[in-house]
């Protein structure tokens, strides 16, 4: 998975795994989790969102996607 820079607060990278649908999401505090059965709409929606924290926390947090903590 590629990540790529994201104008965000809280929020440093974003990527996509297009083979798995899984979004990446690396926070600026170190941690990163992997959402899982992401459509990839979802992800170019949150690359373009003018608010990338309140994009994921609208369209994937509170959707309840399954995710993993990777670090």
């Amino acid at each position: 998975m590629e990540f790529e820079k994201v104008r965000s607060s809280t929020i440093s990278t974003v990527g996509y795994d297009d083979a798995e649908k899984v979004l990446g999401v690396q926070f600026r505090n170190g941690s990163e989790y992997h959402y899982l059965a992401v459509p990839k709409a979802l992800f170019e929606g949150l690359r373009a969102a003018p608010s990338v924290g309140s994009y994921l926390n609208k369209y994937i947090k509170e959707a309840g996607y399954q995710f993993r903590r990777v670090r």
